[in-house]
Parts: C-alpha cells; structure tokens; sequence
C-alpha cells in the first residue's frame, strides 16, 4: 500500500471515529502497522493539515487522534452555532460552564456549592449544546455524574487544549473561579453582541 492511500485510510478513519476518536494503537492494528511506521505518517499528516488552506487539523488528546477544525477559525463555527435557531447561553449557563471547564471533573453538588443556587437546568442547557459531557462517576456516596468539557467546547472557544485556558492566579475564595473564569468566557458574549 503507497503513502498516499494509507494517509487517506487514516483520515477516513480519523473522521468515521467521530467525537469519540480513534488511538494510534488502534490506527495501528487496523492497518497492519507497527507504531515506529505508522509514527512519522501521522507527524507528515499533521504538518500538511497545518497548511492555511486546511479547514481542519489532527488533534492528539493523550493518544487518541480527533479530526477537528482549526481553532483560528473558531469565530466561524461560533457564527454557525449562533445562528437562528440556536440560543445564546445564559448568565447562568456561562458561569455553570467556567466552573466546569475550570473545576473539571465535578459533581452538579459541587456545581451548586460553588454557584449558590441549584444548576439543574444550566447544565442540561450546556449538555444539549454538546458543551459539557459525563466523565465518569465520583467514588462517593450515590457516586454522582462528575462532569467536564467536551471537544466541542474547545472548538467553540478556539482552543487545542483544556491546558489553553488562561491561568487563574492564586485565588482565596471558591467563588472567585467562577468570576475570574467569567471574565474570560465574556469576551465572547460581548463579540456576539458587537457582530450584529
């Protein structure tokens, strides 16, 4: 099989993988490859998808490969995700969502503690947007729903990586996440409210 057809193979499977993605192991064992070979094929893909005309780019989360878009087009798909029929969030929801994205993995509870009022509806909101996700459940009493955010978070607020995300300084109070966080998350409210 030639270079050409086996990169095609990998962004077909790369992109039939969907959200859930596919690991280099598995890459590997589908296509009959050891991982020193299929190594530099991937490290070449990358490059080429870093090309301007690119409208989409490899993102290797700890071993598993998504098929993305850029985040330097991000405004784009915010415009999609904004368009009519879709809402914008909420003061609740965005504040809902930089604890997550800030506290990640974390309890509705530990949502509702932090905030000081109950955060049912805010994430539900965030979870039909694809926003945030369930990650598991917490070793404790009921184990709740930890939550956390998705890729689909990263691409509406243009970031590779949860590890993207400015630093919170050194903070003193709880609450004082959420509003450094939300100081963050405005500036995307505040380029919806000057786009139209």
């Amino acid at each position: 099989m030639e270079l050409e057809e086996k990169k095609a193979i990998i962004e077909g499977l790369l992109f039939a993988s969907g959200d859930e993605g596919i690991t280099k192991r598995k890459l590997g064992t589908l296509l009959e490859m050891e991982q020193k070979e299929l190594k530099p094929i991937l490290e070449e893909m990358m490059i080429e998808y870093k090309d301007k005309d690119r409208g989409i780019t490899i993102m290797d989360s700890h071993g598993t490969l998504h098929l993305t878009t850029k985040p330097e087009h991000a405004s784009y798909y915010k415009q999609l995700l904004d368009a009519p029929g879709s809402t914008r969030l909420s003061q609740a929801a965005m504040e809902t969502l930089a604890i997550v994205a800030y506290q990640q993995p974390i309890t509705r509870i530990e949502i509702d503690d932090l905030r000081g009022v109950k955060s049912d509806r805010a994430v539900q909101t965030l979870s039909n947007r694809g926003l945030i996700e369930e990650k598991g459940r917490k070793d404790a009493i009921g184990r709740p729903i930890l939550f956390g955010t998705t890729k689909e978070f990263l691409i509406y607020f243009g970031l590779t990586s949860i590890d993207e995300l400015p630093p919170l300084s050194e903070l003193k109070e709880p609450e004082d996440i959420e509003d450094e966080a939300d100081l963050f998350f405005k500036k995307f409210t505040e380029a919806d409210d000057t786009a139209e």
